[in-house]
């Protein structure tokens, strides 16, 4: 797919990956870049910059998703690309203590946001897109969703079921003409990064919010399913299917690694 003449949407546009993605969007000629996020005054900021228009949107509501592309197909026209980028980085403990943790909390508040508002894009997209031959979905995902999230069980948990939920729509959808991709880096220089507690999800170096996008650009135009802007996530993800049990042991010494790293064995 070509982003040149089409109308497109990012939810979590008013920051890292989000912006970029709106950035490298406008630059390769899209018609309309929408600005969507909790952050109405980041979101403005951004649009400002890629003549653009931005919308405040709770993407864990389904009222405000729906809201959004109602609002951009009645003011602009079809939405050709879905970006759904909004992510969060709760529920991180280092010393894992209890995968279970102590609250629904951290499970719930990622699964509206990591889940759901993938859902809801679809349900309210997927029969405009179908009316009219074709669409787009672009799922930012995590390179934890094809591998895990050592320290998270909610952010790993919800980002396997964003895995999930996309390839279920490519594989439903494929035939009305609707593409997807999911994009799934791992370490990204973002304020998200910054705020959790380092760990493995850097040990291959973190990129740039530009290149990630770059990156998605890339995978768009070639219609990729996986997009990996850190290549060698490929090789870990064999590796885990290869043999399960050692690729579990493996995982297990950088958690034991990261309770001696917080000052617990």
């Amino acid at each position: 797919m070509q982003v040149a003449g089409k109308f497109v949407v990012v939810t979590g546009g008013a920051n890292g990956i989000g912006r970029a993605l709106c950035e490298v969007f406008h630059r390769a000629g899209a018609a309309k870049v929408v600005v969507a996020d909790l952050d109405l005054v980041g979101a403005v900021a951004v649009a400002a910059s890629v003549d653009g228009v931005a919308f405040k949107c709770d993407v864990g509501l389904e009222k405000d998703i729906r809201h959004v592309i109602e609002e951009t197909e009645k003011r602009f026209g079809p939405i050709a690309l879905f970006c759904s980028n909004a992510g969060i980085g709760g529920g991180f403990d280092p010393l894992s203590e209890n995968a279970g943790g102590t609250s629904d909390e951290p499970f719930a508040k990622s699964w509206a946001i990591h889940v759901m508002a993938h859902v809801y894009a679809a349900r309210h997209l997927v029969p405009l897109m179908k009316a009219r031959g074709g669409g787009y979905f672009l799922n930012t995902i995590s390179a934890a969703g094809l591998l895990s999230q050592v320290g998270s069980p909610a952010y790993s948990a919800t980002k396997h079921g964003a895995v999930g939920f996309a390839e279920n729509l490519a594989i439903s959808h494929r035939d009305h003409g609707i593409k997807v991709s999911i994009l799934c880096p791992q370490g990204v220089d973002t304020n998200m990064l910054r705020s959790i507690p380092k760990g493995p999800q850097s040990g291959d170096g973190d990129l740039t919010p530009e290149q990630v996008a770059k990156d998605a650009l890339a995978g768009i135009e070639q219609e990729t399913f996986v997009i990996l802007p850190h290549p060698q996530v490929l090789g870990y993800m064999r590796k885990k299917t290869e043999n399960y049990d050692r690729w579990i042991a493996g995982m297990a010494k950088i958690q034991a690694r990261m309770r001696e790293a917080y000052g617990k064995s």
